[in-house]
């Protein structure tokens, strides 16, 4: 700023010599002070402008910051997710005989689970014995179509996983490396799905066949006690086990 009055007040008196020389056309005035105040008014306002100007690129780099942390994140796997847990919904909806439901459930102990009724004829035991057996191998096999239908969902486990990590390396905003930690959690959550999947198919298999074997007991008890029962004793019969 000071270098400026400086040059005003060189330019002033430069002109003012120029000014004493006569002129055949016109004498000038000039006002040296004048001229000084004005340089000075011009250059606070350029000085200004300029200052206005970095404002201007300051909020324009905050509003591309903003828009980065906004930015949504350019990969999506809820799709193929939503398609893995899927599969596994099917084939638990595809579980034979006595499926996930407490009412059949109960129905089923009731009746074919039941304990050996004295009041049962021997083809009703044998019946029952047959549907039991049935149940637990149709639980054995339903338990095996799961288990791979858990190890067919690991490639797109696999292929998820790699596409996540180098979305998430790759993220440039707030909102793009919370959508990737998201989808990391939601890629967690279809692999603790599966394990449940599989954990419930596996127990049901169990579960029905420890309650077959306790059946079968209490059904050997009660075609020993016929067997045994001196007003009856054994009389032959033909049954049909198994078709």
């Amino acid at each position: 700023m000071i270098r400026i009055q400086r040059r005003a007040v060189s330019a002033a008196a430069m002109l003012l010599l120029v000014s004493a020389t006569p002129s055949r056309a016109q004498l000038v005035v000039f006002d040296p002070n004048n001229y000084a105040q004005n340089i000075l008014t011009a250059a606070r306002e350029l000085q200004q402008i300029n200052n206005q100007v970095l404002s201007l690129q300051n909020q324009a780099q905050m509003l591309i910051n903003q828009a980065k942390h906004l930015a949504s994140l350019p990969y999506s796997s809820s799709a193929q997710l939503q398609q893995s847990i899927q599969r596994t919904q099917d084939l638990l909806k595809q579980a034979q005989r006595l499926a996930y439901d407490v009412q059949q459930i109960d129905r089923a102990f009731a009746t074919t689970y039941a304990p050996a009724s004295s009041s049962a004829t021997t083809q009703d035991l044998v019946n029952n014995a047959q549907s039991r057996w049935q149940t637990s191998v149709a639980a054995l096999q339903d338990a095996l179509k799961v288990q791979a239908g858990v190890v067919g969902n690991l490639d797109t486990v696999r292929s998820q996983s790699v596409a996540l990590v180098a979305a998430s390396q790759g993220a440039t905003g707030t909102l793009q490396v919370t959508q990737a930690g998201n989808q990391i959690l939601a890629l967690q959550a279809q692999q603790l799905a599966d394990l449940t999947a599989a954990v419930a198919a596996q127990g049901r298999a169990q579960s029905l066949e420890t309650a077959q074997r306790a059946a079968a007991q209490d059904q050997g008890r009660e075609q020993l006690r016929r067997f045994l029962a001196p007003e009856q004793g054994y009389q032959p019969a033909n049954v049909q086990m198994f078709h």
